[in-house]
């Protein structure tokens, strides 16, 4: 009962204060907004790191019960509960923690924000959001069923709506937001046929009943075109995983992420470190049993994770919007965790989506911290020498980037050379094609974040840096840097053993001994995290991520000059790469361009020729016409109407006589 009450508590504190912010935002002012949502979400994660000790540190055996029970249909429960282990303690902590700091974070950013009227609710209303999307996002992961995993699922793509087009004056930040929903639907169709799957095979919405029906239909087939036979486990995880697309960026349908950055910068943060993009990375290592009884399922996740990370990575080599740089790393790094995923390196996966969280809400902050003093200048190129003047920030960004690229040592070192060992352990089909996009992408990673950092912070200061005062940002921005930048170096050290053992998530996360990549590993090469660190410095991640940030000191320090002459060269690779592969533009003509054309057809063929021309109009003019007709039988004269009555009743006995 205590733990019931607890885990409720969790998930109903940022709700709490999010409805209070929204409700009575106007009573409450901004300082009542902000305490009561900041207030509601540190009891939160005050009690996630209990759930964390209790469950990943004591090994409390997982916790599985319902709340309570909306209502049967046909021997199906719909209910709302909690299923808590390993992975789901590691998500909220992860979820709440970074939500607090980007919480106290958004105080000093809103206001140094002067895109928004200060004389209107609307920092109330974005303390509501955000705790609402924490909110959301404890949901998803705390979940038991499917019924409460499509609800989280649909409230966190509803509120990142929202608020990616929190500008709402903004006509970008419309054109971004509207994106990122029908993008998302798009992804939400696989998913919820995927579920419905479920529901007609296994005839339950709850994981652990799901969980034991599925060695029954292991060899189960069904038919989606006459005279074909497909498993029904592979066309259901395909169909799931189609959601996770959508939901963690992935490629085609990661065309709405670098467009959210139209929305405030500790959204970038929440959306793109810890909770929305890694909600499909959850859900496949959440239903990792079904995932391994299909290899086909498992060859489709690897070469689309892959083939993301590689060809995203290329994008943000020509960002000059220092959030869309950070922005693209998100997309690539998604497509790690992702090929983790597709050599069941499960635990790789969620480790790096751990360490992910960290470092990336790390770098949005910062680049947020850039942002508020350049006055919301954004681009690189009208930055420079930045590092005297915010040595905090300056500090806090170069161990993201440090985490980022892998560097030996920093958190993401461990979560990415392991995902890296996985698949080049693998023997599924694809690894060997995912292995040689990865490895190109750790030297593309390193190349486009120290980019970025180089110009910032130790490239020529621009004439807006020299005519305008710039300082370091205050406490409530420059805090949560400092509170991120510690578990973004050290937090790799004490669970690489535990992830590659497989120990750390053994109590939610199955592998098949054929697909235990992991075990292989830390069978053979893993001896601590220090000989890790050794070993690394002289293997090819570690060399081409280095490569890298040479490369990047060397064009934008030494030889600045020489990029505009690459840019001239390869100006065909640099115009596909500024147009995002064409994606957009594709989406531009055929389905925008196509919906505009199905909305003309309806308009003018089926309203106005059909409805309003052909059957309005018509049966009026018909009716007018009759009615003219008949009208001109009504003559006024006795003697006609008297002829009329004669004949018809004549007319009538000849047929009834005959």
């Amino acid at each position: 009962m205590a733990l019931k009450f607890i885990l409720t508590l969790i998930l109903l504190s940022p709700l709490f204060g999010g409805l209070m912010a929204g409700l009575f935002g106007r009573r409450i002012g901004r300082r009542g907004a902000h305490t009561i949502t900041i207030f509601g979400v540190a009891v939160s994660t005050i009690l996630s790191f209990y759930v964390f000790y209790l469950f990943v540190w004591q090994g409390h055996a997982p916790y599985n019960d319902s709340l309570y029970t909306w209502l049967v249909s046909d021997g199906i429960r719909f209910e709302i509960g909690y299923m808590i282990d390993s992975l789901s303690a590691t998500m909220m902590l992860v979820v709440t923690f970074v939500s607090l700091m980007v919480h106290v974070y958004t105080i000093g950013y809103m206001d140094h924000d002067e895109d928004y009227d200060h004389h209107n609710p609307y920092y109330q209303r974005f303390f509501s959001y955000i705790s609402l999307f924490t909110f959301s996002m404890l949901s998803l992961v705390m979940a038991n069923n499917f019924l409460q995993l499509f609800f989280g699922w649909e409230a966190v793509g509803l509120v990142s709506y929202l608020l990616i087009g929190f500008y709402m004056k903004r006509e970008s930040a419309i054109q971004a937001n509207l994106k990122a929903f029908l993008v998302n639907r798009v992804g939400d169709f696989g998913f919820i046929l995927g579920i419905a799957v479920v529901v007609m095979y296994f005839n339950t919405l709850d994981y652990t009943e799901f969980f034991n029906g599925l060695a029954a239909h292991k060899d189960t087939t069904m038919s989606l075109f006459p005279g074909t036979e497909w498993s029904m486990i592979t066309v259901m995880t395909i169909l799931l995983f189609i959601g996770a697309m959508g939901k963690s960026a992935q490629m085609p349908l990661h065309v709405w992420l670098p467009e959210s950055m139209e929305g405030p910068t500790p959204i970038s943060a929440l959306i793109h470190a810890a909770t929305m993009v890694t909600a499909g990375i959850f859900m496949v290592a959440r239903l990792s049993p079904a995932y391994e009884l299909s290899e086909v399922a498992l060859s489709f996740v690897l070469i689309v994770g892959a083939t993301t990370a590689f060809m995203m990575g290329l994008l943000g080599m020509v960002q000059n919007d220092i959030k869309r740089v950070v922005a693209y790393s998100t997309l690539s790094q998604l497509g790690y965790m992702t090929a983790a995923l597709g050599v069941s390196a499960y635990a790789a996966g969620m480790f790096h989506v751990l360490t992910h969280a960290f470092f990336k809400a790390l770098l949005f902050l910062a680049a947020g911290s850039v942002i508020i003093a350049m006055h919301h200048i954004q681009d690189i190129r009208q930055m420079g020498g930045l590092r005297k003047y915010m040595p905090i920030t300056y500090v806090s960004l170069l161990i993201g980037n440090l985490a980022l690229i892998g560097f030996p040592g920093f958190s993401g070192f461990f979560s990415k050379d392991s995902i890296l060992m996985a698949v080049g352990g693998s023997h599924l089909f694809g690894a060997g094609y995912a292995q040689v996009l990865l490895y190109i992408g750790v030297f593309v990673t390193a190349f486009y974040s120290f980019r970025m950092f180089f110009i910032v912070f130790h490239g020529e200061e621009s004439e807006y840096v020299k005519t305008h005062q710039i300082k370091e940002s205050p406490w409530v921005v420059t805090l949560p840097l400092i509170m991120l930048a510690i578990p973004s170096v050290l937090i790799g050290f004490p669970l690489i053993g535990g992830v590659l053992s497989g120990s750390y998530f053994a109590d939610a996360i199955h592998v098949l001994p054929q697909h235990d990549v992991l075990g292989e590993i830390y069978a053979h090469h893993y001896n601590g995290p220090f000989d890790m660190i050794v070993h690394a410095l002289t293997t090819l991640p570690v060399i081409l991520a280095l490569s890298g940030v040479v490369l990047a000191w060397f064009l934008y320090l030494r030889a600045p000059g020489l990029t505009d002459k690459l840019k001239v060269t390869c100006f065909r690779s640099a115009y596909v790469l500024r147009h995002a592969y064409g994606f957009d533009r594709f989406n531009e003509i055929v389905f925008v361009g196509g919906a505009r054309k199905l909305g003309e057809f309806f308009w003018k063929g089926i309203d106005v020729k059909t409805i309003d021309t052909g059957i309005v109009t018509n049966t009026f003019t018909s009716i007018a016409g009759m009615a003219a007709s008949l009208r001109t039988a009504q003559t006024g004269y006795m003697y006609h109407y008297a002829f009329v009555m004669i004949f018809g009743l004549l007319g009538m006995l000849v047929w009834v006589l005959w």
